[in-house]
């Protein structure tokens, strides 16, 4: 991947007005911001631990429940 800088886009006088990023970079960037929002939600929620995790995986299995998420 290149180096692309970001571009700024200035008013009349000069003021910074917006942005232009590299595709990648800005897909990246809502790649992130949408991690950070299911963080936000489930900020709450117990935690689970890895063997109970696992037990409920198993169970998914055997009722041929598909996993949302790669283990």
């Amino acid at each position: 991947m290149g180096t692309a800088r970001a571009q700024y886009v200035v008013d009349a006088e000069g003021k910074k007005k917006g942005v232009i990023i590299p595709v990648a970079q800005y897909r990246r960037l809502l790649e992130d911001l949408h991690d950070l929002a299911m963080v936000a939600e489930r900020r709450k929620e117990e935690p689970v631990s890895l063997e109970e995790m696992k037990r409920r995986l198993r169970r998914m299995r055997s009722f041929n429940i598909p996993s949302t998420s790669p283990v």
